[in-house]
């Protein structure tokens, strides 16, 4: 497996080896011991899966407590995902970095806890999956806004993607109480 290490410590892109031929491909997307050498952390409890067309945004969502890791990856279609550093006391704190997904590049990406994650599709649809170190908490998650201007993150996109509500009422990290954010020591 190919590894690509970010801006951000801790937040890697990973590409699995596919073996294909004439009848298809063949690809271990998941391998406790593999990951683990990486620094992912098992057990991964829950498994996603989403599926959005064009100009859909998920995200940017968070949970302090009961904070995800994530591995995410698109079996069909294509995203620009994005993972943003809200820790605490992090020397990345607010800094984002991006990733694109496709059934196509097949490649993963890992957000650790403490990071907010969304997705935007920019493909003509998208089949997305994610691996969570813990189970969804609506109780204790944070949605953070996509075009937050302190964030600046640079989205691959015209206009205004279509967000759902919760997502359209986001505010901005500024806008957040600190002691409603993950600890960067913590998630060490």
């Amino acid at each position: 497996m190919k590894v690509i290490e970010t801006a951000i410590p801790g937040v890697l892109i990973l590409e699995p080896k596919v073996f294909g031929d004439e009848r298809g491909f063949f690809m271990e997307t998941y391998r406790t011991n593999r990951y683990a050498e990486l620094g992912i952390p098992a057990p991964f409890v829950q498994d996603n899966l989403s599926y959005s067309g064009r100009g859909v945004l998920r995200g940017l969502h968070v949970q302090h407590p009961h904070a995800q890791g994530k591995l995410v990856q698109v079996m069909d279609g294509e995203v620009f995902d994005v993972a943003v550093d809200i820790r605490r006391g992090s020397p990345t704190f607010g800094r984002w970095v991006g990733a694109t997904l496709s059934g196509e590049n097949r490649r993963q990406f890992w957000i650790p806890p403490g990071f907010a994650h969304g997705f935007l599709v920019t493909g003509d649809s998208a089949l997305f999956i994610y691996k969570n170190t813990d189970y969804y908490s609506p109780e204790t998650e944070l949605s953070l806004r996509w075009d937050d201007p302190e964030i600046g993150i640079d989205w691959p996109f015209e206009g205004t993607p279509e967000l759902s509500a919760k997502d359209s009422a986001a505010a901005c990290l500024s806008e957040i109480s600190p002691e409603r954010l993950p600890d960067y020591e913590a998630s060490l």
